[in-house]
């Protein structure tokens, strides 16, 4: 399970810029016409425009794709009423998912109202600022008034995600495992654990699905919901049990589903053995289910199971729902969200769970055996093709049923359109974290008494990410862990000064390899006790499969021993070197950006194929141009030829890369320049994403502007051409930077000859 400190979590929360969300212009705004149109006097023609025309508040404004994420703080998570201030970091948090996973811009309102009539006042108020409204965190039943009557007097799409997104998901997952048991809705026994919002929303969906009401019974904390209880609201008395029973035990007798939506550990594994053939269960109370996956599955063999975590099979994650729910609303500016909306994100995802699962969503969770089945009743929550497939449901589903103000016609534009407002970025890391999880393997840190490294460390082996081992005293680590209050259980610590016998072998190994190259055996025991060396020394003979180093050290020094001890792989004469820019518009790769000062033409052609190689390792298809001050001949000079004919080479050489050049950044990257000016080239459509660049000079200088005031995350360097996985951090790498790297370490480790 993954272990966060309370530390860690305020630590994240309020390093600076404090929360999760700002605010960022969207136009221009560097001259005096710039603010001159952005405000006054210029803004007042869209304010008029609007006041003649309503609906030109979309056209002018970004109303259209503005979600506010609306809570009063009375049921935030497990943490109960804790009011609407505490509550804040939540709905920031949410508002984060609704940008990454479907490009939808948010603000988060915390209303300091716990009467139903002053909340339902306040938010009904808000309507001409947001497109839609997701109410969340509402204590039952006063929800579901809050709910029933903002949708009533409100024209824009709401949606209380408490109760409908685990019904949406639930429900598809239900779908899926009656249909692998064959067993009919109308039929199966399904026993409740849960009155609250969440379980009300999916006894209803289950309902329009076809469940049979006489077929269920629901349990509360204080027992039974049956005729005989005067304690509870209307809308949960419409389940009350007729049937002659008080105890779960005797409910759990020929059950064919249990959904838990309560608390942990309330259902004993012996009432399992009660029910049904081939039962499902969904323990879904977070983080600890009502029965264990581990327990349940131990007892029954034939158990179908789905829980609220990410590290069991058949993940129920609302994060599966809202984004798309109300992406497929906005692009139709649908007033509400209906039933037959939700009941098409319910089809939509049943329906993407039988489809073969693409290598991309395989490589991210490092699993090849994810096919439709008891293990996967639902798509995982990293599938890029969830935004493709429920938003387009979800909005024809919304023009069938007549609440679409914009109906969509050219459905497959409108599927690019999805695709472009994520782009690969967001989810890249995502992917390989998620993969090298999967089987993290030994990942080696030369320069552990540094307390980015230790901190790195914790975060990769509580995630499961790596198996880290430190290099270095183990009492200087200790005092840096102690004095960090780090917890490195678990992690190796090695003071290789410690390690005569091996630093032994390691040296006579090395004598081996380069005594022909001028070193002596004394050279090469002086060299083990360098702890750069000794760690190449690790991977060469297997006992950790990936090294880590340089954030101390300038690049050359730090690259040296592993040249020395691992070398480059087969066929390739030198290696290089690639940073990834992660910007909103998508990840772009530069090479080479520390390695070869000045390449030759011929040695830029060994650089495009290692580059070509390590953006298809990312899961990026290459668009290559080779950088220069000039396009297509328009300048002379050593630097323009030199990559005129590295690229006519490299052409030849790698006939089936969408290569071209030479040609300068902003061009290459700007397909309306390239269309317009030099529409013969092949970038033209869409432009490059991969710059080759003529000499490290200018590589290091264009991603490091970028770093700093161009908004873009980098990542890198990434080295490429080793024989065994060896990465080389820049100097003063920050935390995150190196977890990042060692996740690229362990999936190209896992990969071996197919890595980078």
């Amino acid at each position: 399970m993954l272990k966060t400190s309370q530390q860690d979590a305020l630590n994240y929360h309020s390093q600076e810029p404090a929360g999760k969300l700002e605010v960022v212009p969207t136009k221009p705004m560097s001259t005096q016409l710039d603010l001159a149109l952005a405000y006054s006097p210029g803004v007042a023609e869209p304010c008029k425009a609007i006041a003649a025309n309503p609906d030109d508040v979309y056209k002018y404004t970004a109303k259209g794709n503005l979600v506010a994420v609306i809570t009063n703080g009375t049921a935030v998570l497990g943490l109960g009423n804790i009011g609407p201030a505490a509550s804040k970091p939540v709905m920031e948090g949410k508002g984060v998912l609704f940008k990454k996973f479907a490009g939808i811009d948010c603000f988060d309102i915390e209303i300091d109202a716990t009467d139903p009539d002053e909340f339902i006042r306040i938010v009904k108020a808000l309507e001409p600022t947001f497109g839609g409204i997701n109410l969340e965190d509402i204590k039952a039943p006063e929800c579901f008034r809050i709910e029933t009557e903002l949708r009533e007097k409100m024209n824009i799409p709401l949606m209380h995600d408490d109760q409908h997104g685990t019904a949406i998901i639930t429900s598809a997952a239900l779908l899926n495992g009656l249909e692998i048991v064959g067993k009919k809705i109308g039929e199966i026994k399904l026993v409740v654990s849960g009155a609250g919002a969440a379980a009300v929303s999916c006894l209803r969906l289950y309902l329009a699905l076809g469940l049979n009401k006489d077929n269920v019974v629901v349990f509360d904390k204080d027992g039974i919901i049956n005729a005989a209880r005067t304690n509870l609201d209307p809308i949960q008395m419409q389940f009350a049990t007729a049937r002659p029973i008080t105890t779960m035990d005797e409910a759990m007798e020929g059950a064919d589903v249990f959904l838990g939506l309560s608390a942990a550990n309330v259902l004993p594994a012996g009432l399992l053995l009660r029910m049904a053939a081939q039962p499902m269960v969904f323990a879904l109370a977070n983080p600890d289910p009502e029965i264990s996956y581990q327990v349940a599955m131990a007892t029954r063999d034939d158990l179908i199971m789905a829980t609220g975590r990410s590290d069991h099979p058949n993940q129920v994650n609302n994060v599966l729902g809202f984004p798309y729910i109300f992406r497929g609303a906005l692009d139709v500016r649908a007033t509400e969200i209906n039933e037959a909306m939700k009941l098409a994100a319910v089809h939509a995802l049943a329906e993407l769970s039988k489809e073969f699962v693409p290598e991309i969503v395989n490589k991210a969770y490092g699993d090849n055996t994810l096919s439709f089945g008891p293990n996967y009743l639902i798509p995982k929550p990293l599938d890029p093709r969830l935004i493709t497939t429920i938003s387009p449901a979800v909005a024809r589903a919304a023009m069938e049923s007549g609440v679409a103000r914009l109906p969509i016609t050219d459905w497959a534009a409108y599927e690019d359109q999805l695709r472009a407002r994520l782009g690969v970025n967001q989810k890249m890391m995502n992917r390989m974290t998620s993969a090298a999880k999967a089987n993290p393997k030994r990942v080696v840190f030369a320069e552990a008494d540094n307390y980015k490294i230790l901190k790195a460390a914790q975060i990769l082996r509580d995630e499961g990410i790596a198996m880290p081992i430190l290099l270095g005293s183990q009492e200087a680590i200790e005092t840096i862990a102690r004095a960090n209050s780090l917890d490195l259980e678990g992690c190796e610590i090695i003071n290789i000064l410690k390690q005569d016998e091996k630093r032994a072998e390691y040296a006579a190994l090395l004598y081996q390899k380069r005594q022909r190259r001028g070193m002596t055996l004394y050279e090469g025991r002086r060299l083990m006790r360098e702890r750069n060396y000794y760690a190449a020394m690790m991977v060469e003979t297997g006992e950790a499969d990936a090294c880590i180093t340089g954030l101390t050290k300038d690049y050359g020094k730090s690259i040296i021993p592993s040249l020395q001890v691992i070398g480059t792989e087969e066929g390739v004469r030198r290696v290089a070197s690639m940073y990834i820019i992660q910007h909103k518009k998508g990840p772009y790769f530069f090479a080479d950006t520390t390695v070869n000062i000045n390449p030759t033409a011929e040695e830029m052609v060994e650089i495009i194929g290692l580059t070509a190689r390590a953006v298809r390792f990312f899961d990026a298809e290459p668009r290559m141009a080779v950088i220069s001050y000039s396009n297509f001949g328009s300048n002379s000079g050593p630097l323009p030829e030199k990559t005129r004919r590295a690229t006519e080479l490299a052409k030849a050489r790698f006939p089936d890369l969408l290569i071209d050049g030479e040609m300068q950044a902003n061009v290459a990257l700007s397909p309306q320049l390239l269309q317009e000016h030099y529409d013969f080239s092949p970038l033209a459509e869409k432009g490059a994403n991969t710059l080759i660049f003529p000499n490290v000079e200018s590589a290091n200088i264009a991603y490091k502007v970028l770093q700093e005031i161009g908004g873009a995350e980098v990542i890198g360097p990434v080295l490429m051409g080793m024989r065994k996985p060896v990465h080389i951090l820049q100097l003063g790498a920050s935390v995150r930077e190196i977890v990042n790297m060692a996740a690229i370490a362990v999936v190209d480790a896992q990969l071996g000859s197919k890595g980078l």
